[in-house]
């Protein structure tokens, strides 16, 4: 394993002691949020030590936990405090609020660390003949409930299955640009092991730091380059599960006309058919220039029209982010430590990245920048991308801070066509906004809602919405269920896909079979039944029960 997980924050985002986002630990920027939010002074909401946590008992009893030792090894089953409370949950915002409380209302019984494929497959197997559920686990990053320690009804207990002591880079495949990596391979470990030979995956996901190659894969993660390099649906050419059923592999054709491809299935399956092991991916020579510049624009639509037309005309950019009004705004108080912060702004953001040898990024960079003046564009140069850059993994930083002063912070994404863009923004903020009215931190609090354009494509683009609120502190869950539910109603009633690169997961049951269909979703019943009879896999995710639809 690539990181010593002591030195993580358990109930929080990254490492402990991490400083806040850009110096916002300062009076300026926390009065300016208290008085945007109308919760000025802001209160102080302190978390419950980990020492002070009951969690649920144990359903396994020790001749369970026996058999498990004698498939791995004893020191590779953890059933300690710290380890049942830190694979518990997740990292979303409802996670958080449950860590944060101390309210931890399923752990698993055990945390398995497997070696090898074979050891994940006896331990899939020996669960699925003793009827227990199996959650896979990477990092721990999910903002969806995709990693949350849960069993069915009728199952006797819960093991996680930890896979990142499998990460390892088992081959480059430098004529074909391949590489064999197994699953629990963390961000940087991986990117240090390819370019050390001159290579990269170029999957930059905000959870970089912190998260493994089979957490990308099972949700279809995106990352922040994937205009260049594909979502990691885009860039898998074959994975390895193990299941119930057996130990099997995917084609890794470079194309294939044999019947459908179920390394599609695979992609996005959240371990509900089985436990990805290792994987085949696409790899890139490592660029010999990186140039990411700012740009502002008038209106949100110029620069909507500015990225459709880049995209359509085969500039081949990184990375496309545009903000909204109320983003550039927030991030630009931010960055002046709250100084002239309660001043307009007019203008919106945007961030282009070119990526490739110097000459291609050159031609590149001047059509962009003709393409963007055409729609009324100001250059703003290279000091913003380069800030960006440095900092782009430091944003989940944010939240915590803000949870410590009676803050709540919680995004979603979409996906939608670009004739669709400007009425599904407009559409999905003002839902968020009418329910944070509707559901108050208190009298006379407001919320701030805002947004942008990334992972760009042809025909359309991913929308993320950021919304940070004052809490109801005698009604947190109840507040969070009103805003997700009011915002992901927008998206599904309007054009949207349900998420774009965070996944199903627990939070988004409620709309999938809506979005695919009752077709598709006996479809996706099937396979499972074929793959996970006694239904075992990360149950509770993906699947909502059969008649849902």
């Amino acid at each position: 394993m690539a990181i010593d997980r002591k030195l993580l924050r358990w109930n929080g985002w990254g490492w402990n002691g991490a400083p806040g986002l850009r110096g916002m630990d300062t009076d300026a920027v926390w009065a300016w949020i208290g008085r945007v939010m109308g919760a000025d002074p802001l209160p102080r909401t302190p978390v419950t030590p980990l020492s002070e946590i009951t969690l649920p008992p144990p359903r396994l009893d020790r001749g369970e936990i026996a058999a498990l030792e004698a498939l791995l090894s004893p020191d590779r089953v953890k059933t300690d405090h710290y380890e049942r409370a830190f694979h518990a949950l997740g990292k979303s915002y409802h996670d958080l609020l449950w860590l944060r409380a101390g309210n931890i209302t399923s752990a698993p019984d055990a945390v398995l660390y497997p070696l090898s494929a074979e050891e994940t497959l006896a331990v899939v197997r020996h669960a699925a003949r003793e009827n227990i559920a199996v959650v896979p686990y990477g990092g721990g990053s999910s903002v969806v409930g995709g990693v949350n320690a849960l069993a069915a009804p009728g199952q006797r207990g819960v093991v996680t299955l930890d896979m990142t002591l499998m990460d390892q880079v088992l081959k480059i495949d430098e004529t074909s640009l391949v590489a064999r990596v197994q699953a629990g391979a963390y961000g940087p470990q991986l990117e240090e092991a390819l370019q050390a030979r001159g290579f990269t995956l170029g999957h930059y996901p905000q959870s970089f730091e912190f998260s493994t190659l089979g957490g990308w894969i099972a949700p279809r993660s995106a990352g922040h380059q994937s205009n260049k390099y594909g979502k990691a649906e885009h860039w898998l050419v074959s994975a390895r599960l193990a299941s119930p059923c057996g130990l099997w592999e995917t084609e890794g054709f470079p194309g294939s006309a044999a019947g459908p491809q179920l390394r599609d299935l695979v992609a996005g399956s959240e371990g509900v058919l089985g436990v990805i092991t290792d994987a085949v991916v696409k790899i890139h020579r490592v660029p010999e220039v990186k140039d990411y510049r700012g740009y502002l624009f008038p209106s949100f639509g110029d620069g909507v029209e500015a990225a459709r037309e880049m995209m359509q005309s085969g500039v081949p950019n990184a990375m496309i982010r545009l903000s909204d009004l109320s983003e550039t705004h927030f991030y630009s108080a931010l960055d002046a430590c709250g100084a002239g912060a309660d001043e307009s702004v007019l203008f919106c953001a945007m961030l282009v990245g070119l990526e490739g040898d110097a000459g291609e990024v050159a031609h590149n960079l001047e059509r962009s920048k003709a393409i963007i003046k055409l729609h009324n564009g100001i250059h703003m140069g290279e000091t913003p991308g380069r800030a960006w850059y440095e900092k782009r993994f430091l944003t989940p930083y944010l939240r915590d801070p803000m949870m410590d002063r009676g803050l709540g912070v919680d995004t979603l994404e979409t996906a939608t066509r670009w004739s669709n863009i400007a009425r599904l923004h407009g559409v999905v903020t003002g839902a968020i906004v009418d329910a944070l009215e509707a559901n108050p931190g208190g009298p006379g609090m407001r919320g701030i809602v805002m947004s942008h354009i990334s992972h760009c494509y042809r025909d359309g683009a991913s929308l993320y919405f950021t919304f940070a609120f004052p809490r109801a502190l005698d009604r947190e869950v109840d507040q969070w269920l009103a805003v997700k539910r009011a915002a992901s109603d927008a998206v599904a009633a309007n054009g949207g896909t349900i998420s774009h690169h965070h996944g199903v997961g627990v939070d988004h049951l409620p709309w999938v079979c809506a979005e695919k269909g009752g077709a598709a979703m006996d479809i996706l019943r099937a396979a499972k039944r074929s793959m996970d009879p006694a239904g075992v896999m990360n149950p509770g995710k993906l699947l909502p029960p059969q008649g849902a639809v």
